[in-house]
């Protein structure tokens, strides 16, 4: 039986709790010291949902047809968290007896699919979480060995989720107090994105479905930001420069290595404006070599030895073009419900789980970010898990969030015409 965060006292002599960051392609964990702060250990791993799909859409269709998907997917994700929580406890020489408990983020179809609860209200309109407070479970009522209190963050509406609110928790100053009234936008750009602006003393968010190439997913040579995969690229001239995950052999690309290259292969004229992957004949330079035709489309080809090849489709492209097209919408909806521009945001704040480092600039070629926003701009790594960590570390931390997920305004995108229209005009790349 489920009950409110609050209703749920923790005691430890040592005070250490697991924060959790339950995404759609990777899941990312952290034991705590919550009397100081302290991070004392961390781990992640993929979602191993993916089995059902790599969005959240295909997800809910496969827990809605059926009712043996949806328990399989609760058991392989609590599955995930339990070994992820073991891991941790290992690593800093920790046992169970030391925990207070777990708190878990994650977009409304993740906490949905955690906690196997009916997905109807998700997969169809009016696209509405069955819960929107924060709640307390136990973790052996989730089928974990060990009995803890787990925290599931509150689900704002739609498809805007606990993650979105950990995030903003992380970096908004104590809330519910808000920052001076000039406009912040805040984007998490994964499988869900989601976007918040905070004007004053409102925030609107929404999210928008960008599908897991940000992340790596349903690319032909996609991965996640593990070892192996290539998360830089460089594009000078006809030279072309890959930083590896790790070192070494490169095994595919993930999130931020894909971004560069196509926001390099813009720059370089290897694709034009509309997307398309221009035929050798049309590349005025060596880089002309590197496309050709692999699997029945063309592509450009970033790695090959003996064994490996790793290659940008035009597949891949037109994923991420279609992405970046949402994500720019969405934006652009936000500012209009509130009121303002978008050359009027001031502060701009970005995670997500693309790898270690991301070019603003790479998402300004894109057509992402204004010239403006690259100047603003700042890159958090581990976002919505930061967040979690300072809710597990504040005396307050849970009514604090829940006060804040009560003054989140969510505007709903699908199927709303101001959206496709802001959609179809931002598809294409920047012609500069």
């Amino acid at each position: 039986m489920c009950c409110p965060v609050g209703n749920t006292q923790l005691s430890s002599p040592r005070r250490l709790a697991v924060a959790i960051d339950l995404g759609t392609t990777t899941i990312a964990a952290s034991l705590l010291d919550t009397a100081t702060g302290e991070r004392l250990a961390m781990a992640g791993g993929l979602n191993p949902q993916r089995l059902y799909g790599a969005d959240v859409v295909t997800r809910l269709e496969a827990a809605h047809v059926s009712a043996d998907n949806r328990r399989k997917m609760a058991d392989l994700a609590n599955g995930a968290l339990a070994d992820l929580v073991e891991k941790l406890l290992g690593e800093a020489g920790a046992s169970t007896d030391d925990l207070t408990g777990v708190a878990i983020a994650g977009n409304p179809a993740m906490e949905h699919l955690l906690l196997e609860l009916p997905v109807e209200s998700l997969a169809f309109p009016p696209y509405r979480p069955l819960f929107i407070s924060g709640r307390t479970i136990m973790t052996d009522e989730l089928g974990w060995s060990v009995t803890l209190p787990a925290m599931i963050f509150p689900l704002p509406g739609g498809f805007v989720g606990g993650d979105l609110v950990a995030f903003l928790y992380g970096q908004l100053p104590t809330s519910p107090q808000l920052p001076a009234p000039s406009p912040f936008l805040f984007l998490d750009l994964g499988t869900n994105g989601e976007l918040a602006l905070q004007v004053g003393e409102k925030i609107f968010a929404t999210s928008a479905a960008a599908g897991p190439a940000f992340e790596g997913g349903n690319l032909a040579c996609g991965m996640a930001a593990l070892a192996g995969a290539i998360h830089r690229v460089t594009i000078t001239g006809d030279r072309l420069e890959l930083s590896v995950i790790g070192g070494g052999t490169p095994s595919g690309i993930c999130g931020s290595g894909v971004i560069e290259a196509i926001a390099g292969l813009l720059q370089a004229g290897v694709i034009d404006s509309s997307g398309r992957l221009l035929t050798p004949a049309e590349i005025p330079s060596n880089l002309a070599n590197r496309v050709e035709d692999v699997a029945g489309q063309p592509a450009f080809v970033l790695y090959r030895d003996a064994r490996t090849t790793v290659h940008l489709s035009q597949e891949d492209i037109r994923q991420v073009q279609l992405a970046k097209g949402a994500i720019r919408a969405g934006m652009e909806v936000l500012c209009e419900r509130a009121g303002i521009r978008c050359d009027a945001i001031r502060d701009v704040v970005l995670t997500g789980s693309f790898g270690a480092e991301l070019s603003l600039r790479s998402l300004k070629n894109l057509g992402i970010f204004t010239e403006n926003m690259v100047e603003i701009a700042s890159f958090v790594r581990e976002g919505a898990l930061r967040g979690v960590e300072r809710t597990l570390s504040s005396p307050d931390g849970f009514e604090q969030v829940a006060r804040l997920a009560e003054i989140i305004r969510v505007i709903p995108l699908s199927g709303t015409p101001a959206f496709e229209k802001h959609f179809l005009d931002q598809l294409n790349f920047p012609r500069d």
